[in-house]
C-alpha cells in the first residue's frame, strides 16, 4: 500500500501526518525526534501498513507541515501531549500501539504514563524511559574514564546544555545550511567508533556544533554526498527544505524545556507501564550506551513486561537498519500484543 499524505487541526494545533494501511486496522503512532520528519519512519509505515496496520507517522510541533510557535515554552512535553491526544482521538480508536525515536521516545514514553487508558504497547529505539527532563539528570550516567568530569564535566551530554546556554548560536549555525549538516548527521555508525568519545562532549569546548568540522563553522565544511545507506539525496531535500522553511527555532526549543518536563512528569503518583514495552538497543550510537550502562536499570523497573533487543547500528536505526528495526517491531507485535494475554 502507498504512503498518503494527511494533515488534522483544532482550534489549538495542526498536525500533518503520514499513513499507511487500511484505516480499520490496529492502529500504530509513530513519533520522530530531532531534527527529523515524519519520513523518517517510511519504512516502518510501509511496512506496517502492508501488514494490515493503520500507521501514521505525524511531524512533531516545529517540525514540517505541523504547527510552528515561536516561543520556548510552546514545546515541552505537556503541549506535545495534547497534540498526541488530539491526533489519537482523530482516528476514533479505543488504544493504539506507540513507537518513538530520540525526543520521540520521550513522547511515546509520557503517552504510556500520561494516558495508558490509550496504549496497547509502547516501543522505543535507542532512547529509554525516564528521559526528556533537565539534562543535569544524565549525568550520573557519564562514564569518567572516558570523559573525566575537570575536562568534560558535561560527558556526552554538552551538546544538551549548549543548547541552553548558547541557543542562538545552536540555532544560527544550524540554519547556515541545514542540507549540509544533515547529509552529516545522517550517516551509518563506524563500527571502530565502539568505545570512542562523542563529538557531543565537544560542542562547548568549541564553541559551537560545526566549529569541530572547521574553523569557519557550516560554510567551512565541504559538501559530502550523502549516505545512500541511511538517506537519498532526494529525502535530503525533502528534510531540508522544511528546516530552511521553518528554522530550528522550533526543533532546538524541545532541549529547553527540562524543568517544565520534570514538573509534568511529577504529576504522576507512581511510575508503572503494566502492558508490553520494547526498547530497542542501538549498540553504535555514541551518545546513548542502553546496553551496558545503568542508564536502562528505571526502563527495567518501571516496565512489568519489557521487551529488549539490540541492533548494531548508529542512533538513526530506523533509517540505517529498517529490516531489521521493522522485523523486531513485527515479532513483538505478534507475541506481546496480538498473541499475548
Amino acid at each position: 500500500m502507498e504512503i498518503t499524505e494527511h494533515s488534522f487541526s483544532t482550534k489549538r494545533h495542526t498536525s500533518f501526518y503520514l499513513s499507511c494501511g487500511p484505516e480499520n486496522g490496529q492502529l500504530v503512532i509513530m513519533t520522530h525526534g530531532w531534527p527529523e520528519l515524519s519520513l523518517s519512519w517510511r519504512h516502518q509505515l510501509s511496512f506496517l501498513g502492508n501488514l494490515g496496520f493503520h500507521a501514521v507517522a505525524p511531524d512533531m510541533r516545529g517540525y514540517g507541515n505541523s504547527s510552528i510557535y515561536d516561543e520556548h515554552t510552546a514545546y515541552t512535553q505537556e503541549e506535545v501531549m495534547q497534540d498526541m491526544l488530539e491526533l489519537f482521538n482523530h482516528f476514533k480508536k479505543d488504544k493504539a500501539i506507540w513507537i518513538g525515536h530520540d525526543w520521540g521516545s520521550v513522547v511515546a514514553w509520557n503517552v504510556a504514563i500520561h494516558h495508558p487508558e490509550i496504549v496497547k504497547g509502547v516501543a522505543s529505539l535507542c532512547v529509554p524511559f525516564g528521559w526528556g527532563g533537565h539534562p543535569e539528570r544524565y549525568l550520573p550516567y557519564v562514564d569518567r574514564d572516558l570523559y573525566p568530569e575537570d575536562e568534560f564535566p558535561y560527558g556526552q551530554w554538552d551538546y544538551q546544555f549548549f543548547h541552553m546556554e548558547n541557543f542562538d548560536i545552536a540555532k544560527n549555525d544550524m540554519e547556515t545550511d541545514p542540507y549540509k549538516m544533515l547529509k552529516l548527521m545522517f550517516r551509518k555508525a563506524d563500527p571502530a567508533s565502539r568505545g570512542q568519545m562523542s563529538p557531543t562532549a565537544l560542542i562547548s569546548k568549541m564553541g559551537g556544533w560545526f566549529k569541530i568540522l572547521g574553523p569557519d563553522g557550516l560554510n567551512s565544511i565541504g559538501d559530502v554526498e550523502p549516505d545512500t545507506d541511511v538517506v537519498t539525496e532526494k529525502e535530503i531535500k525533502v528534510f531540508g527544505d522544511h528546516l530552511v522553511q521553518n528554522g530550528f527555532f522550533g526543533p532546538n526549543s524541545w532541549y529547553v524545556n527540562g524543568h517544565a518536563n520534570d514538573k509534568f512528569a511529577k504529576v504522576i503518583d507512581r511510575f508503572e507501564i503494566p502492558f508490553p514495552a520494547l526498547l530497542i538497543h542501538a549498540e553504535l550510537d555514541a551518545v546513548l550506551d542502553t546496553k551496558t550502562s545503568k542508564m536502562t536499570n528505571l526502563t527495567r523497573a518501571v516496565c512489568t513486561d519489557l521487551t529488549e533487543k539490540s541492533i548494531v547500528s548508529g542512533h538513526w536505526m530506523a533509517m540505517e537498519k529498517p529490516d531489521e528495526v521493522n522485523q523486531i517491531l513485527s515479532n513483538w507485535i505478534d507475541d506481546k500484543i496480538l498473541l499475548g494475554p
